[in-house]
């Protein structure tokens, strides 16, 4: 489902349930030492996913410990992105000559709890979903939304090194399947004009991912 909205050179890898006894690699495990079950099914489920990416790369078997606000650390000259949520995870890889940046989000294709929507969405936001949803009624714009703002921090820390809330990107959505990102949070590591993104839905989940090509 990820690899539909990411270009050829970004190396893609997803699971829909959780294999066991899958191996965690160096820090990995004490990270998740006092976790839940399910956070570590998540956890490790997830890095399984990325080494699998990283293989499409050349790149062996390493750890990815998680960094700085939780961002996972990639191998030298590698960005990427990971995500899960209930019966999905996935990750994504690309070389840094290939892309400067990339970000995917997945959530449950469901309406968001009551008074989130307002917690995440400007009131131009709410009134461009409420537009969609009359054209495309079976889209859960809302999540898709959150997921999109989502993607779009995941994009925009690596390059920054600095916290994006939700009300500092304005999103716009085309039922193409396509998105942009205004950022209202500048930051010259950031190109000037933004994002732009992909979105799919299906039954059960909403997926998103922005790629943020090398400076021309």
């Amino acid at each position: 489902m990820m690899d539909l909205l990411l270009p050829s050179e970004v190396c893609v890898a997803e699971a829909f349930h959780d294999p066991p006894d899958l191996p965690l690699l160096g820090t990995e495990a004490e990270e998740v030492s006092r976790a839940v079950d399910k956070r570590r099914r998540e956890f490790t489920t997830v890095r399984w996913c990325a080494r699998r990416a990283l293989a499409g790369l050349g790149i062996g078997p390493v750890p990815i410990p998680r960094g700085e606000r939780g961002a996972p650390v990639w191998p030298d000259r590698v960005v990427g992105s990971m995500t899960h949520c209930q019966g999905y995870r996935a990750a994504a890889v690309a070389r840094d000559t290939d892309l400067r940046a990339l970000g995917i989000d997945a959530e449950d294709h469901l309406p968001l709890p009551d008074g989130v929507l307002r917690l995440v969405a400007s009131d131009a936001e709410r009134a461009h979903l409420a537009e969609l949803a009359r054209v495309r009624p079976e889209v859960h714009w809302d999540r898709l939304l959150f997921s999109a703002k989502e993607s779009v921090y995941k994009a925009w820390f690596p390059l920054t090194r600095r916290w994006l809330g939700h009300e500092d990107a304005e999103l716009a959505f085309a039922v193409d399947g396509t998105f942009t990102a205004r950022l209202l949070e500048r930051d010259p590591a950031v190109p000037a004009e933004g994002f732009t993104g992909r979105w799919a839905v299906d039954g059960a989940h909403a997926v998103t991912a922005v790629t943020v090509p090398p400076p021309r």
